[in-house]
């Protein structure tokens, strides 16, 4: 397994806000600024490395019946250390991020990457995967704030930029969903004018969606085993 290609996948190719549309939650509750993106961006990367790491290290401890039970109990136990440490050491930024903190616990990325990928591999190349899915998960937050910022406060990262007339919806719900899904889109085009210029086909986007991971796929398959009874 190629570390290097493990640790760039989640920056574009299977990255979890843009490609696999995991953790929409907190993706559209926080990034109203570039901090907050930020910080809820490095919070989740820590969850996820340590759980990973821990996950990895007893996988073939753990009954595959009660699995997801346990995953569960040990990402928990991350997001309670970091409720606690950014509560203690940054409380503007843990009042910012309020309820968001401990749904961590329920961010789908987190569980995602635990039955994908830890479960299944060893302790290194999986704090590779933590390391590299989260950094992709952190970059989509910050660019979604920075835009958001940039448009609807006039600002970047707090810094005033002269814009007379932001556009004060883009900070708001609403401003979330136009956004998220004017960056898909550009997204998109940059992935098939590539594929146009490299002569490759153009592959379609949903295949990552979270309809196709891992979890669903199982309960798809066992669903046919049994001959759609259950």
């Amino acid at each position: 397994m190629n570390a290097y290609k493990e640790l760039i996948k989640g920056l574009w190719r299977e990255n979890p806000i843009f490609r696999m549309l995991l953790g929409m939650c907190p993706t559209l509750a926080v990034t109203t600024s570039v901090q907050n993106g930020l910080g809820m961006g490095l919070a989740s990367t820590f969850v996820l490395v340590c759980a990973n790491t821990v996950i990895a290290a007893i996988r073939n401890l753990i009954p595959g019946k009660v699995r997801i039970p346990c995953f569960i109990i040990i990402i928990a136990g991350f997001v309670t250390l970091v409720d606690l440490l950014l509560e203690g050491y940054a409380y503007s930024l843990h009042g910012d991020l309020g309820i968001f903190i401990p749904l961590i616990v329920v961010n789908c990325m987190i569980l995602g990457r635990a039955e994908a990928f830890a479960s299944k591999h060893p302790i290194g190349i999986s704090i590779i995967d933590g390391i590299g899915m989260g950094a992709g998960f952190t970059l989509g937050l910050v660019v979604l704030g920075a835009f958001r910022e940039l448009l609807g406060n006039g600002t970047l990262a707090g810094i005033a930029l002269g814009i007379e007339q932001p556009i004060l919806m883009m900070i708001l719900p609403p401003g979330g969903f136009l956004a998220l899904g004017l960056l898909l889109g550009l997204m998109n085009h940059a992935d098939r004018y590539m594929a146009r210029r490299n002569r490759r086909d153009y592959p379609a986007p949903p295949e990552f969606d979270c309809r196709h991971c891992v979890i669903c796929s199982w309960g798809g398959s066992r669903k046919a085993a049994d001959g759609g009874k259950s």
